[in-house]
């Protein structure tokens, strides 16, 4: 059996993913064959592998991150949400229902156990370490009877347990003492200390916390991450960024024309594969928002409307606050609108849902000439196409079926009329020839003298992310020791922290 390791959290967006990427990177400089694997994922922002598995996005670019091709095995169970209380699950990358969160823990996860540890233990029969991420909390008291991806997948597969805790929110030693405490005996002799992300300032003084820490818990600290900008790479708990905020928390590159482009993205309700615009906001000179009122588009020159895991409540949510009109408007003007998956959808004349609302027929915005029939089956591809005589790649991730009758010109499988495009594909912007000559095309259509950067490559960019996230490690955590326990395990006789896990 490989070695193994299991990066959890004292809450959800500790950095989990990032430090689970960075332990990836790192380990693969140093000529380590890993993989990543995480046992549950709930995530709106999935990608397809290549054999057309739907897996959490994250998992994904740890994969990258290892130097190799994504798998379902690497995340087997997914889940979609579809409101407050329900979720679609997605187990080995094909969907086989809707459960409500109290269906979910009430029995079914439990039974997922036999897959998940099957499924690691194929990664790890495979891989010289297998880097496992938790979620949320393993502290979360009233989930641990059916958990699976915490501490229920750490006592089975007898993994380590690394918990992250992030600073920058403050209450980081009492978060890494009561995740402590709150677990039982047998929980409590897999944690084997902890790690300090987004730590700003003099590390010297933080010093004397980490030791009184040790001396309370009777674990180390395996090091303090500083704080970096731009290091949130494909999210899965929602936007990294607040509504208003600019995608790009680093600074944003002079443009090489006279403009910058100024990009709106409206924010429905369970918007999915936001990252889909990250490929434009690391263009020079491109400024990407999110917005949510009618008044935030007049200034935009390209208006993005995203995938959502809902359409017709998106197109809902576009009419209550105006956005629909506003839309509607910019498209006759021939003003650049771009509908990505949902967002297409709800661009068309019509959606007959009986799958994902059950509304039935449902008029859309009629900017584009497409009709859309939502089916049961998914549709999980890996497109290769090509566009303003540039070759295309891309990943499609829907129920609705489209069917195009018209438009000035076919647009991947969707259409263009004006300066409205449609399409499918998610991922298609990280083509860097395609996004280039498409925002060439949006430039002119918004009257705006801007000129795409010529030598922007979007795979350089990730993989100069994915060395941050290995240096950070490298450099900030106590490699050595962080080394032996993935190969070694939890050391013996950890001293248990009352009062233990409820009985």
């Amino acid at each position: 059996m490989s070695a193994g390791l299991l990066v959890a959290g004292t809450t959800s967006d500790a950095g989990k993913s990032v430090v689970t990427a960075g332990i990836c990177r790192w380990l693969v400089r140093q000529g380590v064959k890993v993989a990543p694997f995480k046992a549950q994922n709930m995530s709106l922002n999935s990608f397809v592998t290549r054999e057309g598995a739907e897996i959490g996005r994250a998992q994904a670019m740890q994969a990258q991150a290892c130097r190799i091709e994504p798998t379902a095995l690497m995340n087997p169970v997914l889940l979609k949400p579809g409101g407050e209380q329900s979720s679609q699950v997605v187990l080995l990358g094909r969907p086989v229902g809707e459960l409500s969160a109290r269906g979910y823990h009430g029995g079914r996860q439990q039974r997922l156990l036999g897959t998940v540890l099957d499924c690691l233990a194929e990664l790890r029969s495979t891989y010289d370490a297998v880097i496992c991420e938790g979620a949320g909390s393993p502290a979360e008291i009233n989930l641990r009877r059916t958990d699976i991806v915490n501490m229920g997948i750490a006592r089975a597969a007898k993994l380590p347990v690394l918990v992250v805790g992030d600073i920058d929110r403050g209450g980081v030693f009492a978060s890494f003492f009561g995740t402590v405490a709150l677990l039982s005996r047998e929980d409590q002799e897999l944690v084997a200390g902890f790690l300090v992300n987004k730590f700003r300032g003099d590390v010297s003084l933080l010093e004397p916390g980490l030791d009184m820490l040790r001396d309370l818990t009777g674990r180390p600290s395996y090091g303090v991450l500083p704080f970096r900008h731009g290091l949130g790479i494909d999210e899965e708990d929602g936007l990294r960024v607040s509504l208003r905020g600019a995608v790009r928390e680093s600074t944003v590159a002079p443009p090489v024309g006279e403009d910058v482009l100024r990009v709106a993205v409206c924010a429905v309700p369970l918007m999915s594969n936001f990252t889909d615009v990250d490929a434009l906001a690391a263009e020079p000179g491109v400024v990407v928002r999110f917005v949510d009122r009618p008044e935030e588009l007049a200034d935009a020159d390209l208006v993005v409307v995203p995938g959502t895991r809902g359409t017709v409540r998106a197109l809902r949510w576009l009419r209550e606050r105006g956005l629909a009109d506003a839309l509607v408007r910019r498209a006759a003007q021939r003003r650049p609108v771009l509908g990505i998956c949902g967002g297409f959808q709800l661009l068309g004349e019509h959606i007959e849902d009986e799958v994902e609302s059950r509304a039935g027929h449902v008029e859309g915005l009629g900017v584009l000439p497409v009709r859309v029939r939502f089916a049961r089956e998914k549709t999980l591809t890996r497109p290769v196409g090509e566009a303003y005589g540039e070759r295309v790649e891309g990943y499609e991730i829907h129920h609705g079926v489209a069917d195009v009758r018209g438009g000035d010109e076919p647009f991947l499988d969707g259409c263009r009329v004006g300066a409205t495009w449609g399409t499918h594909w998610h991922g298609s912007l990280e083509s860097d020839g395609f996004r280039r000559a498409f925002l060439r095309e949006v430039a002119a259509a918004a009257g705006r003298r801007f000129v795409p950067a010529p030598d922007t490559s979007f795979a350089a960019l990730r993989e100069e992310q994915l060395d941050r996230l290995g240096d950070l490690i490298e450099q900030h955590a106590d490699t050595d020791a962080l080394w032996r326990l993935i190969e070694s395990g939890a050391p013996q006789g950890l001293p248990f922290i009352p009062p233990g896990a409820p009985a």
